[in-house]
């Protein structure tokens, strides 16, 4: 039987890093590979997202995460034969010092202690990945390996019903109460804006402002709660991503360009990185002011100039950001790695 290439995941439930994961997971089985995922058994989202593409599963039982770090610890020393792959900071400090290790980081350590459990985790590992040239400009020796998204089916959109769209966790940090800001700028006084994600594991300093902003858009805001990619975009004429604090890749970003719908980001970290060079409609971080400023002219462009700007960024995805980009990635990965 040939030798299983084990991924470990920080957490049980299916975050950014979990998706990557689970992509990356995909991306081994379509090369062939045999593949282990390993992660706490509870929930079972990550365990049920990697069984579901094809790989086998180790689920450990732990109660939060100190037990988890000690099990996965135990069970890496114990049991692991192959590489592994170690995707967060928790299963990389985890199994710091053991043998044939990748530390794969999908955020950037902000503070003193995540920095120094990145100084550990790190030791004897064959390589430190990072999704972005952001996130190795502040990680000593990273190497870059982009993320990538699945496909999202483009939707058909009959005109501009100026209907604004945010994804993601309803925080300050991601700018959920700044596009609600800025939606009340007069040029956009006829703008609706659409919500879809929720507050869970949003501590409650940043829920209060995001409540109150969201609040003051009266009739002119609709939530769709926890929604898949598909739906998000089916229901806007222009995506929002206004992220505050640096963002280490932006894969609402990547969907954004998968469904052929524009968008707008701020300059966070790796948003514009991500978006590309040419892409137009960047805003400053922070500046609800600013942002409703791109925000309309993004309203305003034409559909020729709106078609102009969704058909390049849909080229960029299929280049840089597809599932197939994502395996060829992960095929050279294997051979610098030397992995039989």
């Amino acid at each position: 039987m040939p030798e299983p290439i084990h991924l470990a995941a920080n957490n049980a439930d299916l975050g950014g890093g979990e998706q990557v994961l689970v992509r990356c997971a995909a991306a081994l089985v379509a090369l062939g590979r045999r593949v282990v995922v390993v992660a706490p058994d509870r929930p079972t989202d990550v365990l049920d997202a990697a069984a579901a593409v094809g790989a086998e599963v180790v689920a450990l039982r732990a109660d939060g995460r100190r037990e988890h770090l000690h099990r996965l610890r135990a069970w890496d020393r114990r049991e692991r034969t192959g590489l592994l792959w170690c995707h967060g900071l928790v299963p990389s400090l985890a199994t710091a010092g053991h043998r044939r290790r990748v530390v794969h980081l999908h955020q950037l350590p902000r503070s003193r202690a995540q920095r120094a459990a990145l100084a550990a985790a790190r030791v004897g590992a064959q390589r430190v990945l990072v999704p972005s040239r952001f996130l190795a400009s502040q990680v000593a020796g990273a190497e870059v390996l982009p993320n990538w998204t699945d496909a999202v089916e483009p939707a058909a959109r009959a005109g501009s019903q100026r209907r604004v769209g945010f994804m993601g966790r309803l925080s300050t940090d991601k700018g959920a109460d700044l596009v609600a800001r800025a939606l009340g700028a007069p040029a956009l006084a006829d703008a609706t804006l659409v919500v879809a994600g929720d507050d869970r594991w949003v501590p409650a300093e940043q829920q209060a402002p995001v409540a109150e902003a969201l609040a003051g858009l009266g009739d002119r805001l609709r939530r769709l709660g926890r929604v898949t990619p598909a739906a998000f975009f089916a229901d806007v004429d222009l995506a929002v991503f206004p992220s505050r604090v640096a963002e280490s890749f932006g894969l609402v970003a990547t969907e954004a360009m998968a469904a052929g719908t524009p968008y707008v980001v701020s300059d966070a970290g790796a948003l514009p990185e991500v978006a590309g060079p040419e892409h137009p409609w960047v805003a400053r971080a922070g500046d609800a002011d600013d942002l409703a400023a791109v925000v309309a002219r993004a309203l305003a462009a034409t559909p020729e100039e709106v078609r102009l700007v969704t058909d390049r960024a849909r080229q960029r995805w299929e280049d840089e950001f597809s599932p197939q980009a994502g395996r060829s990635r992960v095929e050279r990965l294997l051979t610098d790695l030397g992995v039989p």
